[in-house]
């Protein structure tokens, strides 16, 4: 299937199930999962940044209007789509620059450290700007580690349903 109709349908399957299933799925109370960031994580190594950055602002937009959060999943969405590069060369090293890196592939330490790394700095600035005070410091910790974890698993899920089998 071609590259751009499969970054489409991921972009839009991604949305659905975070607004319908993902958004009513409470732990602990408050925790969510936000596995809808795997549109960000999955999309090409080799793919154009700018359409990568423009459709990540979007994909959090999009979410915001349905959760009604004022802007603050575009802002964490984009500034992850900002720092991807600097997360692949962290977590993949040299290989990272050749562009040989396929997150849906099987599950190594490195795509693992690149997914929980991602998830994490996604989730962190997102409950940064929801609590938006610095006297909530550790109930932001507690909220990003909680919905860290449980996005992990859940992206974990989802990789392994949507990766093909190859036999």
């Amino acid at each position: 299937m071609n590259n751009n109709i499969l970054n489409i349908i991921r972009f839009v399957l991604l949305i659905f199930l975070q607004v319908i299933l993902f958004n009513n799925i409470h732990m602990f109370g408050f925790a969510n999962p936000y596995p809808y960031i795997l549109y960000i994580l999955l999309f090409p190594v080799n793919g154009n940044k700018n359409i990568l950055l423009i459709s990540s602002f979007f994909l959090g937009l999009i979410i915001d209007m349905f959760c009604n959060s004022g802007g603050i999943h575009a802002m964490a969405c984009t500034t992850l789509a900002f720092v991807r590069p600097n997360l692949f060369r962290f977590s993949f090293g040299i290989s990272y620059e050749y562009q040989t890196v396929k997150i849906a592939d099987k599950i190594t330490s490195e795509r693992i450290s690149y997914i929980l790394l991602a998830i994490f700095i996604h989730h962190f600035i997102l409950f940064l700007f929801e609590y938006f005070r610095f006297t909530l410091f550790f109930e932001i910790i507690y909220s990003t580690l909680v919905s860290t974890i449980l996005s992990f698993i859940i992206c974990l899920l989802i990789i392994y349903l949507i990766k093909p089998n190859k036999r």
